[in-house]
């Protein structure tokens, strides 16, 4: 019972824990799955947000969630998103979130069997700062 209690009161915390992201899935796409390790865009030694690259119904999805903690801080931010082709550097789904939108997905892109990397870059202002996840191929 308490070794319950324990388990029940440790995924609680993890709900409201700062920064953190929850499960994701592309719109549409619910069997999708996560290529590879998460990237992370920094400002200034802080994490602003992750970006993750998707894969499923034969389509890739770049995904960009900025954290709570950095967002509590800051406003008037944009995200961009995109599925990055490494052999000709061509942005694909390319997204531009709305002013403060702290989730962006990519649109749906024809990339699979090409090596690809997830884009995300965080806006304020004319500054941005970008990070890509590993490359998948």
């Amino acid at each position: 019972m308490k070794k319950a209690l324990l388990i029940v009161a440790a995924a609680v915390a993890g709900l409201f824990a700062p920064g953190v992201a929850h499960a994701e899935t592309p719109p549409g796409c619910a069997s999708a799955y996560q290529l590879g390790p998460t990237a992370y865009v920094k400002m200034g030694g802080q994490t602003a947000a992750s970006v993750k690259q998707f894969a499923g119904c034969g389509k890739n999805w770049s995904y960009v969630f900025v954290w709570a903690d950095w967002a509590a801080k800051h406003d008037l931010f944009h995200v961009t998103t995109a599925v990055e082709t490494t052999s000709d550097g061509k942005d694909h789904g390319k997204v531009f979130g709305r002013l403060d939108q702290r989730e962006v997905w990519s649109s749906p892109t024809n990339t699979t069997g090409r090596c690809t990397r997830a884009l995300g870059v965080v806006s304020l202002g004319e500054d941005g700062w970008s990070a890509y996840t590993n490359r998948d191929c």
